[in-house]
């Protein structure tokens, strides 16, 4: 009976485990979900818009000490939360100046050809950003300090860290506001027109490069959220954006592209996965696990849990 309980509780504290990584992976997800979305571009560069977030929480919070006056609990927090509009206006910038060359009105009636030039100025910007970090914040890891990420709250036998218990809460009311302002505001609506038929929309007056650039900015400035959030639990270097972009992915496959809440659910069944697997495989197999689930349900549901079967017509 004792091994039985104590079998339990690891299931337990790795579910727990699972869940609250889970939900900033959704979150990360989610941003990357928003830009294929509406642009139907395929980022590569995503994680290192991550790796920015985490840098940004880290100068606001340690490096420069501006939001010290909050303390070591509510810094870190609000921290993660101004990474976001940081990075918000370099993806801005970025696709005002560069992504706008290969996407948008122009290029819809060359997709193949756009979709090309796409792959490769992405890959292009993930490897100016992890080098130019490297340059400018050195390879020494960093995190950002706060007691969250050495206390734990107790509830039964199963100990949840404070740090990402409330990254995953930030997750969820960040994940929930973007579903609300795409859904029920007048310039979310525009962004999903956009994403669903750029040429009609253009017809009745959206400016589709405008919402592409909105679209870029809020996917990329949400990723930066979840690198502040994740800054407060573990530490990073300039070519962390590597580790997670195909967790990213992964998870943004598993819910369905184009699909926002799916995008969300796949980085939380990530999460899950990851955690839970080490409970029969070592720590290094985490991956390897993933991609197993991952095959079995897309061999199942290609178009993945929350996504819908598109016929080309």
């Amino acid at each position: 009976m004792d091994d039985l309980y104590w079998h339990l509780v690891d299931f337990l504290q790795a579910f727990a485990a699972g869940l609250l990584v889970g939900g900033t992976y959704g979150l990360m997800c989610v941003g990357l979900g928003i830009i294929f979305g509406v642009m139907r571009v395929v980022n590569f560069a995503h994680g290192d818009f991550m790796m920015l977030g985490m840098y940004a929480a880290f100068y606001l919070v340690t490096g420069f000490g501006v939001l010290a006056f909050l303390g070591p609990y509510a810094g870190p927090i609000a921290g993660a939360v101004l990474a976001g509009p940081i990075v918000f206006a370099i993806g801005w910038l970025l696709h005002k100046f560069l992504i706008s060359r290969v996407t948008g009105a122009r290029v819809v009636a060359a997709e193949a050809e756009g979709h090309y030039a796409q792959i490769i100025l992405t890959l292009g910007i993930a490897l100016v950003l992890a080098n130019g970090g490297l340059i400018l914040f050195g390879s020494t890891p960093l995190s950002v300090q706060t007691p969250l990420s050495r206390e734990s709250w107790e509830i039964g036998p199963v100990f949840l860290n404070q740090a990402r218990a409330v990254g995953f809460i930030m997750a969820v009311i960040c994940a929930l506001g973007l579903y609300l302002f795409l859904t029920r505001t007048n310039l979310g609506k525009a962004l999903r027109a956009a994403a669903d038929n750029p040429t009609a929309a253009a017809y009745v007056g959206i400016d589709v490069d405008r919402a592409h650039r909105l679209a870029f900015g809020l996917g990329v400035g949400i990723t930066g959220v979840a690198g502040g959030l994740f800054a407060m639990s573990q530490s990073f270097q300039p070519y962390i954006g590597f580790d997670f972009v195909i967790v990213m992915y992964a998870g943004v496959v598993l819910g369905g592209m184009g699909s926002i809440l799916g995008a969300f659910w796949g980085g939380l069944t990530i999460g899950l996965v990851q955690q839970m697997s080490t409970l029969i495989l070592p720590y290094q197999l985490q991956n390897t696990a993933i991609f197993v689930v991952f095959l079995v349900i897309v061999f199942f549901r290609p178009q993945g849990m929350f996504g819908r079967v598109w016929e080309r017509t």
